[in-house]
């Protein structure tokens, strides 16, 4: 599986996190180190990955419990080595986001070393 592949499928994880509620592949995911950030309507949201990971996994039933619409475009990929730049759309709790993923490869695996989060609007 080439690099891009690998980052699809870390996309993929991450999408799957949220739509199972699955704190695991959330773990799975993101990088231990993580950082996850953006602005709600309350203002700047920060969170650690486990707090993330506590996040998706406490939305029961889950999105996918629920029958929820599955929605995650993949906009654009960008590699330079061992990093990487994804803009993702996706649907998730009512809202759409835009996030921006970077990602790193450490021992063969591309995980999410930090996500930037913006919500477009409200999902429809």
């Amino acid at each position: 599986m080439n690099d891009e592949n690998q980052i699809e499928k870390t996309i993929r994880t991450y999408f799957d996190c949220m739509y199972e509620s699955s704190a695991e592949k959330a773990r799975a995911a993101f990088h231990a180190n993580a950082l996850i950030a953006g602005y709600m309507e309350d203002g700047l949201h920060q969170m650690s990955v486990n707090d993330f990971a506590s996040l998706v996994e406490n939305q029961q039933p889950s999105p996918k419990e629920k029958g929820d619409l599955i929605r995650l475009d993949i906009l654009s990929i960008e590699m330079a080595g061992n990093t990487a730049v994804a803009r993702v759309r996706d649907d998730y709790l009512g809202m759409t986001f835009l996030d921006t993923l970077s990602l790193i490869k450490e021992n063969n695996k591309w995980t999410i070393y930090n996500k930037l989060f913006h919500v477009e609007n409200q999902a429809g």
